[in-house]
């Protein structure tokens, strides 16, 4: 009887990304208990959170603690791919202290900035009043920053493939949205960029050529 040991491999790679499927968890909680709140209570409980200029001004730690365990939309499963496919394999390769600094520098840099920018525009009258009390939740801040990360983990010249695929996935929407999420978006991919400091000493980039062969032997 062959025993492929597929089982043992998904533990071994959870395990070896702690942070990343804790976090999932508590999405998973957070997200169940949001869906039997009351639709009232739910907005005022979701805005009472959010990473807006109000939230930002009077509780900025606890918003901004707050809304990385929340998500937008309810739908939980889909966290589960980007988690596994984003996170895990950067928490594993840099360790859970290092993957963990990109994720709060990107998630805390998107957020000030994206709302600045917010002040700025309602300074100017580009924007309502009521917009310093938008929803915003969620993880897509950290997602981005672990995204642009990643590239220091891809070997040349595949990573200048991963570079363009990235930068047309956030710089389109950017372009054609011109949201204040889609800039916080783009300024959390740049914050992962930037963060290059953070991969030195981890060891060799991942080519994707030498992985497809090393699995067929």
């Amino acid at each position: 009887m062959r025993i492929d040991g597929r089982p043992n491999r998904v533990v071994r790679y959870v395990r070896g990304a702690p942070g990343t499927y804790v976090w999932l968890a508590l999405l998973f909680v957070t997200t169940v208990a949001v869906h039997h709140m009351s639709p009232d209570f739910e907005r005022e409980f979701l805005l009472e959170r959010s990473t807006n200029i109000q939230g930002l001004s009077q509780n900025p730690v606890r918003v901004l603690v707050a809304s990385a365990l929340l998500i937008d939309g309810g739908n939980w499963l889909p966290y589960v791919f980007l988690y596994s496919v984003f996170h895990a394999p950067a928490e594993r390769w840099l360790g859970t202290l290092r993957w963990l600094v990109v994720c709060v520098t990107a998630h805390v840099l998107a957020s000030l900035i994206s709302e600045s920018a917010v002040l700025v525009a309602m300074w100017d009258g580009r924007a309502p009043a009521s917009t310093a009390d938008t929803m915003d939740i969620g993880v897509s801040y950290a997602l981005a920053g672990v995204v642009g990360v990643l590239v220091y983990r891809i070997a040349r010249p595949w990573r200048y493939g991963y570079l363009a695929v990235v930068l047309l996935v956030y710089g389109v929407p950017l372009v054609v949205g011109r949201t204040f999420t889609d800039f916080g978006h783009f300024v959390s991919l740049l914050t992962g960029f930037a963060c290059h400091p953070v991969t030195r000493g981890r060891g060799g980039a991942w080519d994707p050529k030498e992985a497809l062969a090393a699995h067929r032997g």
